[in-house]
């Protein structure tokens, strides 16, 4: 199995290594969202907002992106960041989300 990291492309330029970069947003994007969609979905499956918020799941997501950063070849320590804080955006939607999803519907109103 060929490690990410050996995928890295020598670039001659910024304007190369720019290129690189949006190339893999592209891939990047799409599978954020989709990963920010399912949120949506613990939102709706959650009972209590105290749920929404869930340590145990929060570290174990770190240990294993980095043991996934380490086999790839990258630095954990990176990988880990970009995860704290991923996490605590989509912590935050799915705080939006479940108080979204339990508003109650208002008598009347047009569509």
């Amino acid at each position: 199995m060929t490690r990410a990291i050996s995928r890295t492309k020598h670039c001659a330029t910024m304007q190369d290594v720019r290129r690189e970069v949006d190339a893999l947003d592209d891939v990047l994007v799409p599978l954020l969202v989709e990963r920010v969609g399912y949120m949506t979905q613990a939102a709706r499956i959650k009972q209590g907002v105290e749920q929404v918020r869930d340590e145990a799941r929060i570290e174990a997501i770190v240990a294993r992106v980095r043991e996934r950063a380490q086999a790839e070849g990258g630095d954990a320590n990176v990988i880990e960041a970009i995860y704290r804080s991923l996490m605590e955006a989509c912590i935050a939607y799915e705080h939006r989300e479940f108080a979204r999803l339990r508003e109650p519907a208002t008598a009347g109103s047009a569509a």
